[in-house]
């Protein structure tokens, strides 16, 4: 009998049909399919687990850890599941949706400011943990090598099994960097010619919520500048049309995988040939509330045949 937290990982890769550059494939990795609904109930999960095996994580302590919305999902789903507690701190001006699913599975939130982002929300967790060290364990995604080594170990051998090793492009965007940094090692050790291709949002004030601009924003730990073999920026705007076009093609995602999609179409467009693997790391539910969907915008408007 399966438990929730098996079902984690071995998402579907899919090949996006419509988009057609020369010789060159499109693929998806289908990570808002796991059961918390996005790529981050794997780190969660790995980091949760760790905890466990460290004796840092029992029923006598509270999980606490900053997010902007889907590791946070991940933690009250799987404490909820196990039996922990879980406190987080969430930017006040991320989705209703998000807030909400984690006050659904039982877990308690703080909100920072809404104009410090990530950032805001780590430094008001750094506090907490603080104050009060015999309370909590705090995860500590940003900086947790559990996080990458997750992927190191499922989500990278799994894209090259998906693709029988013919992928030449791992594209993904970038907050806490785990997905990039342990997906693309693991790629690199399969073939070190798989290009790595990283995505942030090209202005430090944006609105690509969970994707960190570096320069302007706390590093991560785990992150490495050096890493990727390419940086790819993409404006707020751009990431929102990719977003919209996606879900007419049958793909209801939010704004990373939107960008994603833009990061990719440009690394097309200069290839000869290959395959390129994104990620889609969220559902499109989770921000209905959002402007993003605002009935109005030019995609949704219904023109006359000629």
């Amino acid at each position: 009998m399966p438990s929730l937290t098996s079902l984690i990982g071995r998402t579907p890769l899919v090949r996006l049909e419509h988009a057609h550059y020369k010789r060159v494939e499109l693929w998806a990795k289908l990570e808002y399919l796991n059961p918390g609904g996005a790529v981050k109930d794997r780190a969660a999960l790995a980091i949760i687990e760790d905890g466990e095996r460290r004796g840092l994580l029992s029923r006598e302590k509270v999980l606490l850890d900053a997010t902007s919305g889907n590791t946070g999902i991940a933690y009250a789903m799987i404490g909820a599941s196990r039996g922990y507690k879980v406190e987080l701190v969430m930017p006040k001006n991320v989705s209703e949706e998000r807030k909400r699913i984690v006050l659904a599975y039982g877990a308690t939130v703080h909100y920072s400011s809404p104009f410090e982002g990530s950032d805001g929300a780590i430094r008001l967790a750094r506090a907490l943990a603080a104050e009060r060290p015999g309370r909590y364990f705090y995860a500590d995604q940003y900086n947790n090598e559990a996080n990458w080594r997750m992927h190191y170990r499922t989500t990278g051998p799994e894209l090259w099994r998906q693709t029988k090793g013919r992928i030449t492009h791992f594209v993904a965007c970038v907050g806490t960097s785990g997905t990039l940094m342990g997906t693309g090692r693991r790629l690199r050790k399969f073939n070190p010619r798989v290009r790595i291709v990283e995505v942030q949002p090209e202005e430090s004030l944006h609105g690509i919520e969970g994707v960190k601009h570096m320069a302007s924003s706390l590093v991560p730990g785990i992150y490495d500048p050096a890493f990727a073999d390419e940086l790819v920026s993409v404006k707020t705007e751009d990431a929102y049309e990719m977003t919209r076009l996606l879900a007419r093609m049958g793909f209801f995602v939010g704004y990373s995988a939107g960008a994603a999609l833009k990061a990719s179409l440009r690394v097309a467009a200069r290839a000869e040939a290959g395959v390129i693997v994104m990620i889609f790391p969220d559902s499109g539910e989770r921000y209905l509330s959002t402007h993003l969907w605002e009935e109005g915008d030019d995609l949704f408007v219904t023109r006359p045949r000629r």
